[in-house]
């Protein structure tokens, strides 16, 4: 069993268990916790007082690291039976709690580590699921895990944790993986040419850990990105939430509840304000500045509907005065 030929640092630690017992099919990403050199972190795992270990860490250089064989379980996720059969890698982070985020070059190296580790080890597409039932029993085919599923822990943050569907849609693309693969410039053969990269609006409140599952998982409708593309199966859209967009979509969507454009018209209709002070913005979305605002719980007439930040749907006053949240109205 081979190392990766990206290492340019070797520090090895003796904290493991050697030899594995289970054929290597799962990776699982961790955060440093911290800024810290590869250097610095293999000298930490090389205290044996510390009682753990990774295989690989990946510094903010995007500088990668060997820390213990890959033929050899590594001391890493709390859990024998996942570390057994998984490839572990520390990122450094160049920010704090509670995201711990990680630089440009580190994510880049990480994406370049994880697809040669799958690669050499016959790891023909990553699966993540954004259900801890899935990533702890490798159910529906996942092969992604995270240290907080097996204590009581953030990592690996919540930058990389949110990342995890986006990582595995590259690596399966370098991959050539068949029809997981995110195919850039495709179209799925919906009703609008959707690319990856584009920011849709997702009116479901369902998805789904793999395009073909049949099992789904609840989740809200909003702004979301689309990440991956698999033309002609069933749940043909991969979408990540937007921040601030409303949604908490991460997995694959229906053609059905996918709507493109950043403006729609709609058919006019009243609505009811539900809320003591409702703004008025001069577009759709809290970028947009004031333009006074509604402060009678009357009702008003919405001309067209627009996505944009700060809501999960923008409505036009037939006045003329702006785009007020239709979180705060009632259709009447």
């Amino acid at each position: 069993m081979s190392n990766s030929s990206l290492v340019v640092y070797t520090k090895l630690s003796p904290n493991h268990s050697g030899k594995r017992t289970k054929k290597i099919d799962t990776i699982t990403i961790h955060c440093m916790a911290g800024n810290c050199s590869v250097e610095t972190f293999g000298n930490l795992f090389a205290n044996s007082a510390r009682q753990a270990s990774s295989n690989y860490g990946i510094g903010t250089d995007g500088r990668i690291a060997l820390y213990v064989d890959e033929a050899n379980r590594s001391w890493c996720t709390s859990s024998n039976a996942n570390d057994q059969r998984a490839v572990t890698i520390e990122v450094a982070n160049n920010g704090g709690a509670p995201d711990w985020p990680v630089s440009a070059k580190a994510y880049a190296a990480l994406l370049d580590l994880v697809t040669d580790i799958c690669k050499r080890n016959g790891i023909k597409r990553l699966v993540w699921s954004t259900r801890k039932k899935d990533r702890v029993n490798h159910l529906n085919g996942c092969n992604m895990t995270v240290h907080r599923d097996y204590a009581n822990k953030a990592c690996p943050g919540d930058w990389l944790y949110n990342r995890h569907g986006e990582i595995a849609a590259e690596v399966n693309r370098r991959l050539g993986s068949g029809s997981s693969t995110p195919s850039t410039g495709e179209s799925t053969g919906g009703a609008a040419d959707i690319k990856i990269g584009d920011v849709v609006e997702f009116t479901g409140t369902k998805h789904y850990v793999s395009s073909t599952a049949a099992a789904a998982s609840s989740c809200k409708p909003g702004k979301a990105k689309v990440t991956a593309l698999a033309k002609g199966k069933a749940h043909p859209y991969h979408l990540i939430a937007v921040s601030g967009g409303g949604s908490t979509v991460y997995g694959w969507a229906n053609v059905a509840d996918i709507k493109t454009g950043t403006a729609a018209a709609a058919t006019s209709y009243l609505v009811e304000v539900t809320t003591d002070v409702l703004n008025i913005r001069k577009g759709p979305g809290t970028s947009y500045g004031t333009n006074g605002s509604i402060k009678d719980k009357g009702t008003y007439t919405i001309v067209a509907e627009s996505d944009g930040p700060g809501a999960s749907k923008w409505g036009k006053l037939k006045s003329g005065a702006g785009w007020i949240s239709l979180d705060y109205t009632k259709k009447i």
